[in-house]
């Protein structure tokens, strides 16, 4: 059940079209190369298929965040901006401690594809997803309808952080505490790890959406990492 004392510092996402970012990262999307990886098992290759030029010139840009204790699942939230409540929250069929591993090899694919038959619900309003990361397949998620106490904490705890990666005091664990403790919590299975990023939205059709990390500027070596959503008909 959600709590509103803490979403009370998290805005309701705004249906207002903002001003949109056109910065040029024409490297970061030959993300092309991924789709050996995505073609075992996965449609998402002949649904996207290959994008007009003036189709990444439309993008928008949003907010993705993986967190999770080290041994337990990754959670994936996509927001707004930073200080929006989420509009995506899904708990993954990936451990953390995995997915940190794909991330060090410096390439992370992660595909999620919802089998349902109608078109009457917008794409990230699907619920049942079965999800790939770097082309195999870990199992099936269902998106939350609410988001939790434990989402709606680190949301609280990461509105000033715009991308970054680090460790977080959990729910009921003060900073001071946290920060005392630094050392012994690293070695710790209980920690809870996030990484969060600017991604570059791009829309393919009503049934297929992709989201592409922004390294920051003067990074060129980052994580190549993108999220595919496509709707199987």
């Amino acid at each position: 059940m959600e709590n509103p004392a803490l979403q009370s510092l998290l805005r309701q996402t705004s249906t207002h079209k903002r001003p949109k970012k056109t910065t040029t990262c024409t490297t970061f999307f030959q993300m092309f190369k991924l789709f050996p990886l995505l073609s075992s098992g996965c449609k998402m290759v002949a649904l996207l298929g290959r994008p007009r030029k003036g189709l990444l010139t439309n993008k928008a840009s949003t907010t993705g965040t993986f967190f999770g204790y080290r041994k337990g699942r990754v959670t994936l939230v996509i927001q707004e901006d930073p200080k929006c409540l989420p509009n995506f929250v899904i708990e993954l069929p990936l451990l953390t401690n995995a997915l940190h591993k794909e991330m060090a090899s410096g390439l992370v694919r992660i595909a999620l594809e919802s089998e349902t038959r109608t078109s009457r619900k917008k794409l990230l309003e699907e619920y049942v997803w079965a999800v790939y990361c770097n082309g195999r397949k870990t199992g099936y998620s269902i998106r939350r309808k609410q988001t939790s106490d434990e989402e709606l904490h680190v949301m609280q705890l990461l509105r000033g952080v715009s991308m970054g990666a680090g460790v977080l005091p959990a729910p009921g664990q003060s900073h001071h505490d946290h920060d005392q403790n630094k050392e012994i919590s690293s070695v710790m299975d209980g920690e809870l790890t996030y990484m969060r990023g600017r991604f570059e939205r791009v829309v393919g059709s009503k049934d297929s959406e992709a989201f592409y990390m922004i390294n920051p500027d003067g990074i060129a070596n980052g994580p190549d990492l993108s999220i595919f959503f496509v709707r199987v008909q």
